[in-house]
């Protein structure tokens, strides 16, 4: 089984750092510690890596992985026609935990599954994942854990889920984080909560004023209720149920 390589302590960072662009550059899987929960990322612009991703965690092209960046400014080579109250969303909250739902930029050579156009979009507050990120690029990073099960919030839970179908795991300690990120769609031009995580609304609504709990009431009324989630998953303890119901396209979890 994969070995878990500790980087709890920064000074010992590079030799592992070096490890997981490797294996990441390779086409490989990582298991990397980040602020909300575990996640397990590929290269997000090489498809058959996403595609053991997905496999890993016993999902299809129809959930396709969120994609972490080490940096705001990002944002716009992956995303166009970005509403300004998300760029100001993003400014104010990134690195955090808000996951904006964006308008892929059309001239992306990558396959992150059955998008419809769309790309999810993180800066975690996790300085290794930073640090890794700055080295790697865009990764295409999923809550590390098998389709309807917990998400790990350690290394080594993460592995007696993903066992060996990851290259290696970072173990940068227990996750201090445990609550999901707020997700947000923007990719209409209209701004609309998809599922309250560790941002609260009125946080939102303080940067974005069409984010309000009225706005978003009114925003939907008369929409037929989302489906159910098909399987009880969730990213920590009695965190709601992760799938983005009512997106553009149903992406998989956030880390």
């Amino acid at each position: 089984m994969s070995e878990l390589r500790d980087c709890t302590d920064p000074a010992t960072w590079w030799p592992h750092l070096d490890e997981a662009t490797r294996a990441l550059a390779g086409g490989g899987l990582a298991v990397i510690p980040t602020d909300t929960v575990y996640g397990i990322a590929a290269d997000a612009f090489t498809p058959a890596a996403v595609s053991r991703l997905l496999a890993a965690k016993g999902r299809g092209r129809n959930m396709p992985p969120p994609v972490l960046i080490g940096d705001v400014r990002t944002m716009d080579g992956l995303a166009t026609d970005v509403p300004a109250a998300a760029r100001a969303l993003a400014e104010k909250f990134w690195p955090g935990p808000l996951t904006l739902i964006l308008s892929a930029q059309p001239s992306l050579v990558w396959d992150l599954g059955e998008t419809e156009g769309t790309v999810a979009l993180r800066v975690p507050d996790h300085e290794f994942a930073l640090a890794l990120l700055r080295r790697t690029g865009p990764l295409a990073v999923s809550s590390a854990n098998k389709s309807g099960r917990a998400a790990a919030r350690t290394a080594a839970a993460a592995r007696a889920q993903l066992g060996g179908s990851v290259r290696v795991y970072l173990d940068g300690g227990p996750v201090s984080g445990g609550v999901p990120s707020t997700i947000v769609d923007a990719s209409t031009g209209v701004l609309r909560i998809v599922r309250e995580g560790a941002l609260s609304v009125a946080e939102l609504a303080a940067v974005a004023p069409e984010l309000a709990a009225g706005d978003q009431d009114s925003a939907t009324a008369g929409e037929p209720a989302p489906p159910e989630p098909e399987a009880p998953a969730v990213l920590a303890g009695s965190d709601p149920p992760p799938d983005l119901i009512g997106a553009p396209a149903e992406q998989d979890e956030p880390a």
